[in-house]
Order: structure tokens, then sequence, then C-alpha cells
């Protein structure tokens, strides 16, 4: 199981993360807000290429997840990234299937199964 889900999208790198933002709320979460990474490294004198954190919650499944284990709140919120690396753009996820490896005693039912194929959806559409 990849702790990743990653695609390339031949649309531009802002068109890309505009799609991640329609296609979230489309799916009923919420961007909570967009760390422009780039940017924030140049101000200190780094370069990279462009790179954009997008946090998106649904707070029905945050509040499950946390009821769960208060830990879990070290995974939240769910995060997309939108780069560019080597000429291409990406779109990639954390796959929330992957939360029970961490949190073996949790008990989450079918919820992280449930979120990622929402996360899975989000990026797919945006691509």
């Amino acid at each position: 199981m990849n702790f990743d889900y990653t695609v390339t999208t031949k649309k531009s790198f802002d068109e890309a993360v505009g799609a991640v933002e329609r296609e979230t709320l489309k799916a009923g979460f919420r961007v909570l807000y967009i760390h422009d990474v780039a940017e924030t490294l140049k101000e200190k004198g780094l370069e990279i290429e462009p790179l954009k954190i997008i946090e998106i919650c649904n707070a029905k499944s945050a509040y499950a997840v946390l009821q769960a284990d208060i830990k879990m709140g070290l995974c939240l919120p769910c995060k997309i990234n939108v780069y560019r690396k080597d000429g291409a753009t990406y779109i990639s996820g954390m796959r929330p299937i992957i939360l029970p490896q961490f949190f073996p005693e949790a008990d989450l039912g079918n919820l992280p199964d449930e979120v990622d194929a929402v996360i899975r959806g989000i990026i797919d559409e945006s691509k």
C-alpha cells in the first residue's frame, strides 16, 4: 500500500491548484488553507519549483478521527500537494488508509477507506 496517491496533469500549476479547490468543495470538504511553500522559501532566499500544500477537511470525518484517538490530530487536516518537478505538474495526497498502521488501537471502522476514496476522487477529478 502506497503512502501517497499521485497523478500527473497536463494542466498548468495554477489551473491544477484551482481544480483541487473546486473539486474539494464538490466532494463536501472545505479548503482550510493553501500554503505557498515556494513563496515562503523564496522569502528566505531559497528557490524550489512551485509547490502548494492545500489543507482540506470534512468536519464530520475529522470529529470521528479525533474521537477515536486525539493524537490523530497530528495527521489533520488532510493535505493535497500540487507541485512542479522536471517540467511536469503533479497532484498528490496522503492516503488515509495508512492511519490504522500508525494508530492500531483506534477503531476507525470504514472511515479511512471512505476518506481515501474521496481524496483519490478529488485528485482524479482535478487532473
